[in-house]
């Protein structure tokens, strides 16, 4: 679910006061640098029905399909599955070394059908097209207005005729919350704990994400940070419009106890029914 640019980490308020406590323990990186690989694999999580929407509607497409922003294959292995031939294209060269690891433990027979492509999602050139284009939910929330617009002009120009951009976004624009700032636990997998520190930046639509270990005397003492934008699935739609594509569906991402927050939003090229 990933697609940065390799550059300096967002340097955080939250950030830099643990990074004043701890000394020379301290870690800077942004959350999908090599640093910060463990415990991104740590507390991902991820869940079947996410992929089980993306590959029914995968299914009724015809052709090889692009995945990007592929991050650690939350949806890579899955579309495997359906016997297609898959391109994961993600620019994090850590998420892309947990990609190829996994992919060595699925069967030859699946492997064999992904190529790994290093590349950003918003500015792109492959040598072929694609009956499906796929980008996980939380991806789009990290690029700017000017990525988001490359990313747009580069998928029409890969997919073929008849081909769906399948896009997961938040349902809705949740740049208005109760609070500026707020702090949680949240677990690993390993065992370790870890606090997630968010705060809103509301004059540039955008929230501040700090993630730390929760033990303090961890060492070293890793701290992530990233940028997330405030983009949701109406101001999307309207951008893909402006963009050429009509939105032919938006179906709710529904978690397992019935309530969702992401949007799937299925489109083509305008008059490319």
């Amino acid at each position: 679910m990933s697609d940065r640019m390799v550059s300096a980490p967002v340097r955080t308020a939250r950030a830099d006061v643990l990074l004043a406590s701890v000394g020379e323990r301290g870690i800077l990186c942004d959350f999908y640098d090599e640093a910060a690989a463990d415990i991104y694999r740590d507390i991902l999580h991820e869940d079947s029905w996410e992929a089980a929407e993306y590959a029914g509607r995968v299914r009724g497409t015809a052709g090889p399909v692009l995945e990007l922003a592929a991050g650690t294959g939350r949806l890579t292995v899955p579309l495997l599955d359906l016997g297609r031939e898959i391109t994961a294209l993600e620019l994090s060269g850590a998420m892309l070394a947990i990609l190829r690891e996994r992919l060595a433990d699925v069967p030859a027979a699946l492997r064999d059908r992904c190529t790994v492509v290093q590349g950003d999602m918003s500015a792109f050139e492959l040598d072929r097209r694609f009956g499906a284009v796929v980008i996980s939910p939380g991806s789009i929330n990290l690029l700017s207005e000017a990525q988001r617009s490359g990313l747009y002009a580069s998928v029409r120009e890969h997919l073929e005729p008849g081909g769906k951009f399948l896009l997961g976004v938040p349902e809705k624009d949740t740049g208005k919350p109760d609070t500026l700032e707020r702090s949680q636990e949240i677990p690993g997998g390993s065992g370790r704990r870890y606090v997630l520190h968010a705060r809103l930046v509301p004059a540039e639509r955008a929230r501040e994400v700090t993630i730390c270990p929760a033990d303090e005397t961890a060492d070293p003492f890793v701290v992530c940070t990233s940028r997330i934008s405030f983009v949701d699935a109406d101001q999307v739609g309207r951008e893909l419009g402006e963009a050429g594509f009509d939105v032919l569906e938006r179906v709710p991402l529904v978690f397992g106890g019935g309530r969702h927050q992401d949007v799937l939003l299925v489109a083509a090229p305008s008059g490319d029914r």
